[in-house]
Parts: C-alpha cells; structure tokens; sequence
C-alpha cells in the first residue's frame, strides 16, 4: 500500500545480487568439500534454489545474522530436479550442468520463473551436446548423460548471448575433460562473478567479461569462500525511484561500472548523478526529459530495467520509445501502468510513451517481477493510494524493498 507524492531522500544500502547467487549455488554441487557463500540475500528464490539442491544431496545450513551459507554435498544423492521445485524458477534449470559435469547425468524439469516470454533452453542443450552429451525429451523433462561418464571439452558457439546458458556451460566445463571455448558468450558481472567463484575452487577460467571463455578441465575441485556481487538490477530500481518522485538518494554497496547503461539514461533524462568507488548519489528533477531505449544483452540497457524506466517515462514531458528485444512478452506492467493513467501504446515489442504530469493511485496487480517493481515506482510518484496485488513476484528479487524505500522517506508498507 503506497501513498504517493513525497520525493525519497537519504542513504540505503543495496543488497547482494539475486542474478549472481544462484548459479553460484548451484555451482557448489560441483565439490564434495564446504563452500562458504557469504552476504547472502535474503530472497525467496534463494531458498527455492537451496530447497534443489538440498533434494540433489547437499547439506544446506544458513546464517541469517552473518547472511552466510554453508553448502557441502559428500554426494550426488539425486539426479531430478523436480517440476515441484523447477516450476517456481527458471534458474532451477542451471543445475543441468554441475549434475552432468560431476555425476555423468540429469533429469531436469523444463523450467518455469516469471512468464515474460519463452526464453527457450535450446541454446543451453545445444551446448552440452557438442560437449558429448545425449539428450532426450519426455514428460516435460530434459534427460542428460555423458555417453563416456564425462563431458568432452569442446567449442561452443551461443546463438545468441544467453546470460543461463553461459552459466550452464561454464560449470559443466569445469569438470569436462579437455578444453572448452564457449563463443559468443554472455558478458554480464554476474558472470565473471561465477567465474571468480569456481576459479577459487580450482577451476581454470579466462575471458569471463568478454565474448569468449576458455575452461581448461579439471579432474576436481574444492570448497570455497565468496562474498556474493550487489545487485546491479535492484540498485538502477532504487535510482529510478529517486528520479520518478524528484529525489536525493545515496545509495551504498553498488558498482558504479556495472550501472553504466542505466546512468547513462538517467543522466539523458535529468538527473544529477555523481560516483565515487562504491557509492552513486542521484538527484532527480520535477520532471524527467523523454528518452529513446532499446533493451541489450550486457553491456547494453537491461531488460531487467525496461519497466522501471517505462513508469519513469510516464512522467516525462514529451513522448519515449521503449524497444523490447530480449524478451516477446515483456510488456505486461502496461495495462497495469495505464490504469494509473498512464499513456503507452503498444505496437509489437515497442511501447510509445505520451509522458503526463500527473500519475492517479489504483489498485494494481504484479505480473512479474520486475513488473512488480515498476508499479511500486510509479505509486511513489502517483497521487493518492496504491495497492500492489501479488506481490510474491516482486519477493523474489528484491529483499524487503518496502523497508528501504521506508527508510527513504515512501509513505509504503506491506499488508
């Protein structure tokens, strides 16, 4: 429930990335020994992915005063990753690669995770069966095996940059006997994050950052201790909300290289932005100027992001362009968005945007994740009362966000 209106200021702290956690948890069933993730964030798709790996044989302990998890798995004791588990999360579908890579086999459910479009594992299997292995369909489950026991290093080519399919490949390559090259890889933060993780337990990897990755195999690797990257996704959130209520914010535990793109915008629009090593201090403006945006993979503008600056340009004096190329079905906060008076046509994967002055509070229902996110922004800047409706969409990627925005000054809290 959010009253809106009142421009957010003050200092708040950006929690560990959501997109940097979870293949790296998944990367622990890679080693018999304990690994030590340490600032763990405190979100549900967290502990579905310790839930998985949990059915697989590990043994999962949390520290939630030191946000530190303890993982060891002696054994692979189970290779299904149930529908159960698979259904709530698409990045459930990354335990394919350490099951393959350690064990020689898999049966993973096809995945499930917020519905803004197909984003298809194709790329991920093509990958594994140039490194030697067989898959199968059936029942709405992926059946993997090493046909010698052990993948094959090999050279991969990724249609396109997929961020889950770079992530499975590298962590099955780990183990994979000989070299692999994966081309035309993802480059985002969260996947040299990975990178660093599993060359501390003793992998052999170079080029994570760029378009191509080398993994030298190994026979083994062994427990390690990580302290997780923040979350870039949740900082560019909080900076849109700043910018959409008019704002002055510090926000603290961000990389300022890795929010380039969305600075870069918020500078187009307005806004006063100024950096030091691991803080940005953003000062929004009355009203935003309108932009032209086409979403990128890395280092481009973030899907992640698209909806955030749709409901800030809601707000801007003029029109913007907003052009969807990642994602077929990512535009389902529109209708939301228009019943706050919004004024977007939509025409395919390009949202047009007549900016108003004045947003109106309704009852609104989250479609996703990141969808969610946009309607709390726009109900910070909205005159009178918003509700957001399903807000477990919204719980799995940002940790108690009406609590930092309250801190910031939002007349916002859960019911």
């Amino acid at each position: 429930m959010i009253n809106g209106g009142k421009p957010l200021s003050g200092t708040v702290q950006i929690s560990s990335s959501k997109n940097a956690i979870l293949p790296i948890i998944s990367a622990c069933l890679l080693t018999a020994d304990e690994c030590i993730i340490k600032d763990i964030p405190g979100l549900d798709d967290v502990f579905v992915m310790c839930d998985l790996i949990s059915s697989l044989g590990s043994r999962v302990e949390a520290n939630i005063r030191k946000r530190e998890l303890y993982i060891s798995t002696p054994e692979i004791t189970g290779h299904t990753a149930p529908y159960e588990l698979v259904s709530k999360m698409r990045a459930s579908f990354l335990v394919l690669g350490p099951l393959l890579a350690r064990a020689g086999k898999a049966k993973v459910a096809l995945p499930g995770g917020c519905p803004i479009g197909t984003r298809p594992v194709d790329l991920h299997l093509k990958g594994f069966e140039a490194m030697d292995a067989q898959i199968e369909y059936g029942n709405g489950y992926i059946e993997a095996t090493a046909r010698t026991g052990r993948l094959k290093g090999s050279r991969v080519y990724l249609d396109f940059p997929s961020v889950g399919a770079t992530e499975n490949l590298l962590i099955g390559a780990v183990l994979a006997e000989g070299c692999t090259s994966i081309e035309n890889a993802a480059s985002e933060p969260e996947i040299v994050d990975l990178a660093n993780f599993l060359n501390k337990m003793g992998a052999r990897i170079i080029g994570a950052g760029t378009d191509t990755i080398t993994i030298e195999g190994v026979d083994r690797v062994h427990g390690a201790e990580h302290a997780i990257m923040p979350d870039r996704i949740e900082a560019g959130t909080l900076m849109t909300a700043a910018a959409i209520t008019g704002g002055d914010i510090t926000l603290r535990n961000v990389v300022p290289e890795h929010l380039k793109p969305v600075t870069a915008k918020l500078l187009e629009a307005g806004m006063e932005i100024s950096e030091s090593l691991s803080e940005i201090r953003i000062k929004g403006v009355p009203r935003p100027f309108p932009l032209n945006i086409k979403t990128h993979p890395f280092p481009g503008f973030p899907t992640d992001m698209q909806a955030q600056f749709l409901a800030l340009m809601a707000r801007a004096q003029g029109t913007s362009v907003i052009v969807e190329t990642i994602f077929e079905n990512r535009f389902m906060h529109v209708n939301e968005l228009r019943r706050m008076g919004a004024q977007i046509r939509l025409d395919g994967r390009t949202a047009v945007i007549e900016g108003s002055e004045n947003l109106q509070g309704a009852r609104v229902r989250a479609t996703d994740l990141r969808a969610g996110a946009a309607l709390i922004l726009a109900g910070l800047a909205a005159r009178g009362t918003t509700e957001v409706q399903d807000i477990h969409h919204i719980d799995r990627g940002y940790e108690f966000i009406e609590n930092k925005l309250q801190r910031l000054g939002a007349d916002i809290k859960r019911m």
